[in-house]
């Protein structure tokens, strides 16, 4: 039996031979520079737009945008996080995908970087939009590791220690760092490095005639995956709001303003008609209540319609567009009965209240 190929050397393997890790990095890069040039910056994070690409954040991701999970995994927020997500790729992509075989590995990075972005969103989901390739990086680490604890009897010595103390050193490393610097997402880190290690247990195979069985390990490692995705699912808390009912809160916010500028400027023209002796008070008094009154009513209407539940971001200022709306309506409601009456209101539709729109 010949001994098995030593590690290093198939950590150096050509990009022709690892095809999934060389495609993963050229999909990242492409992404990004896609982000970069929609306004997402190089150096600098802008999670709006991130997020429009589909980072990972509770009110988005739970409002049916699940596909975030997974979507996440390829937003970087600056050029110096999508380098060093990158070269860990690289680094270890071809080792484990020339030992897994390309629809393994697949499945092991998309699969670690999947559960990583849900531990994510449990840990804290409703405070920060997350996204990157490093859930599913952890996940290598975490699959090499258990690669090299099974097959340590054919690893050389010292090519075990150096490699499965890089890879635990890293991890932890990594991880501690992750408690002390801000904007780092460890609860991705950690699931995916732990989500790493159960899909290995499910995917690998023997590496030579001389592995020890494989045994129960995969279907305990697939009871165990499953196990930890349904309580993260049972644990995982609701969103403080909706991002469905916040751009439809955003959406009638803005359709409002326009239609308030159009009313207010027929508003004003009906009061100078009256004014200036162009129309009789009964006239301008029914063109009120058609054309200012019926319109601020409508739009009072709809903004309530827009209401979204929980602390969305919007919600101040539609509450006061729904308030300054029943104004507009209260205040034209009122002319138009002065001028029934035989009296002459101001010339001037008031807009108190308007200052309070955003």
């Amino acid at each position: 039996m010949s001994p098995p190929p030593a590690l290093t050397d198939l950590m150096r393997a050509p990009a022709r031979e690892a095809p999934v890790t060389a495609g993963l990095m050229v999909l990242n890069v492409m992404v990004f520079l896609a982000i970069a040039l929609a306004g997402g910056g190089w150096w600098h994070a802008v999670n709006g737009v991130q997020l429009d690409w589909g980072a990972n954040f509770a009110p988005a991701t739970q409002d049916g945008q699940w596909w975030r999970l997974l979507s996440a995994m390829f937003i970087h927020f600056g050029v110096w996080h999508l380098a060093v997500n990158m070269w860990a790729l690289w680094d270890i992509g071809r080792l484990l995908e020339t030992l897994l075989g390309r629809w393994r590995f697949a499945a092991l990075y998309l699969g670690a970087g999947v559960c990583g972005n849900l531990l994510s969103l449990v840990v804290q989901g409703n405070r920060a939009v997350s996204g990157g390739a490093s859930g599913a990086v952890f996940g290598l680490y975490g699959a090499l590791l258990v690669f090299l604890w099974v097959e340590r009897k054919q690893v050389e010595a010292g090519e075990f220690r150096w490699l499965f103390g890089g890879a635990l050193g890293f991890s932890v490393l990594m991880l501690a760092l992750g408690w002390f610097m801000p904007g780092i997402d460890n609860a991705a880190h950690g699931g995916g490095l732990v989500a790493g290690a159960l899909w290995a247990g499910l995917l690998l195979q023997p590496w030579t005639s001389g592995s020890p069985a494989v045994g129960l390990r995969p279907c305990l490692s697939a009871i165990a995956l499953i196990g930890a995705i349904a309580l993260l699912c049972v644990v995982l808390p609701e969103p403080v709001y909706r991002l469905g009912e916040e751009i439809k809160a955003r959406q009638s916010v803005q359709r409002f303003l326009s239609d308030d500028e159009r009313i207010h400027e027929r508003w004003t023209s009906l009061l100078n008609d009256v004014h200036n002796r162009r129309a009789s008070f009964e006239s301008v008094a029914g063109q009120l209540e058609a054309e200012v009154v019926k319109p601020y009513e409508n739009s009072f209407e709809y903004l309530m319609q827009a209401s979204p539940q929980g602390l969305a971001p919007s919600a101040g200022n539609l509450a006061a567009m729904q308030a300054y709306a029943a104004s507009r309506a209260k205040e034209a409601k009122r002319q138009s009965a002065e001028l029934r009456r035989g009296q002459l209101p101001a010339v001037t539709a008031d807009k108190s209240g308007a200052e309070e729109r955003p």
